[in-house]
């Protein structure tokens, strides 16, 4: 190692505080090589890793203090979340959303009275018709709830009865980004929080070794659509709080591991001196992410042990992997993602998302949303049952669902065995499962074209605001105060859709 690293380490004598007011961090760390890789080290950490205590919060002065003293704000339903995020916008045609009078009407154009003026999408605006499309799948009644389930959702099916369906969401956006980051953080527009973010933010972590939001995307998800790191990002809330990303491979999370060549013997040695030095900087500027980095740091120290271990599916046994199907053998699929999420969710993880992208079809839908439902069903069902015969499954929180749903007509030309849909922001299905909601539930009613919300609508701010209730939260309490104003994820507006707790 460079003679810069001894330079490092000497600062531990009796003249350290009495040196370092003398030689300011910026020209300390021009001087030193390693102090930059540090730095560099450091801004990498900044974005992909966080401490996750309750202490996290640390720095936070005033009524934000005051806020995260309170919570939970009552008891929790809910101890942790796993958010199954289906980026695209599944239909709700061929899911959950049974419409058997469409049969009569294959083919005749959409009636105004039915549309009411609402707005259309670029791709399918100048059509000369909205001819409307039926679902070629049949639907059958599944449980004691006597639900009716797509032939698409075989194994969902089967556990129809743990599900409270809701078949009422409704959305202000019509186009992807604005709407997934909608969901996400609150806001059409960049840079808000994401909600895991709020979460860790307000509740912290109930394990030192991982972090409280941890995110898991598909490898085999068909890339129609982007997805964004911002989208798990922290926005305007301390770094710490933003969701890290695991991947499958070697290097679970980016930068995590030791360099070539460095045996790592020394590695909180050198962190307990990195954080000296931060702990400076601090004192002498007051920069809250300077805490946040120290926090960023030791939680890195601890991850190297903890990570390899919870990523590890070698001793999962075999009848985990027939449970959620053959894909979970491979590491990076949506069905080996369930099963981490599972082993996330058992080591206490508050917040686990998963984003399985390719359900925007507005051509070929029949094919796609078929390849769609083979590659996630299986996996959905089966970590509904694990979770459940685990034990975990009534103070879990099980979300599945994405950005919007799709319109009653086809985009393009409609065939009797081939049809697209558009994006349909106005109404369109999630469902819940678990700890808070009523199992067995359908809630809320759309029209016999499922175009317009007839009974119980439920707006994006009204399940964030659920979400954030069953976890414990009031989310007219949870604030933070950024450029003047104090910011929350439900902005000015949600209510708690009382209907649909147990």
């Amino acid at each position: 190692m460079s003679h810069h690293h001894d330079d490092i380490f000497k600062l531990h004598t009796p003249d350290f505080d009495q040196l370092n007011k003398k030689l300011d961090r910026r020209a300390f760390l021009t001087k030193t090589s390693l102090g930059l890789g540090a730095l560099a080290m450091g801004s990498l950490l900044g974005n992909e890793l966080f401490g996750g205590t309750p202490k996290a919060a640390a720095g936070a002065g005033g009524l934000e203090a005051d806020i995260l003293k309170a919570l939970p704000h009552f008891a929790p339903k809910a101890k942790r979340v796993v958010y199954l995020f289906m980026s695209g916008g599944p239909s709700q045609f061929e899911t959950f959303d049974y419409k058997p009078g469409l049969e009569k009407l294959v083919g005749q154009n959409l009636p105004a009275s039915v549309r009411q003026g609402q707005r259309l999408t670029g791709m399918s605006a100048n059509q000369s018709a909205l001819p409307i499309a039926p679902s070629v799948f049949k639907f059958n009644q599944h449980g004691k709830s006597q639900t009716w389930i797509s032939e698409l959702l075989p194994h969902t099916a089967k556990v129809v009865d743990d599900l409270c369906i809701v078949k009422s969401l409704y959305s202000e956006a019509i186009n992807h980004d604005p709407a997934i980051t909608f969901f996400q953080t609150g806001n059409q527009l960049p840079g808000r929080p994401s909600i895991g973010s709020w979460i860790s933010y307000g509740l912290g972590s109930d394990n030192n070794n991982l972090p409280t939001f941890i995110v898991l995307v598909s490898k085999n998800g068909q890339k129609d659509q982007p997805l964004y790191a911002r989208l798990w990002g922290n926005g305007f809330l301390p770094s710490k709080f933003q969701g890290v990303q695991f991947r499958a491979g070697k290097d679970p999370v980016l930068f995590l591991n030791n360099p070539d060549g460095y045996d790592g013997k020394d590695r909180k040695e050198m962190l307990d001196y990195l954080t000296k030095l931060n702990q400076l900087q601090n004192s002498a500027y007051g920069d809250p992410e300077v805490d946040a980095r120290i926090s960023q740091y030791e939680m890195a120290y601890r991850m190297q042990t903890a990570v390899p271990t919870v990523m590890s599916l070698k001793d999962e046994p075999d009848e985990v992997f027939d449970l959620y199907g053959p894909d979970s053998r491979d590491p990076g699929t949506y069905a080996a993602n369930c099963i981490l999420a599972r082993k996330l969710l058992e080591k206490d993880v508050k917040f686990v998302q998963l984003y399985h992208q390719g359900w925007d079809q507005h051509g070929n839908l029949p094919g796609a949303i078929t390849t769609q439902c083979k590659a996630t069903d299986q996996a959905t069902a089966a970590l509904i049952t694990d979770l459940k015969r685990r034990g975990l499954l009534e103070d879990t929180l099980v979300v599945w669902g994405g950005e919007f749903g799709r319109t009653v007509y086809s985009q393009g030309k409609l065939t009797p065995t081939d049809y697209g849909r558009d994006h349909h922001p106005r109404c369109f299905t999630m469902w819940m499962a678990g700890a808070g909601v009523k199992a067995g539930l359908s809630y809320g009613e759309t029209d016999d074209f499922s175009y317009n919300i007839v009974k119980d609508p439920v707006h994006v701010h009204d399940f964030q605001a659920t979400l954030l209730y069953l976890m414990g939260i009031d989310h007219e309490r949870l604030t933070y105060k950024f450029q003047g104003r104090r910011f929350r994820l439900t902005d000015v507006a949600g209510k708690v859709v009382q209907g649909i707790l147990a």
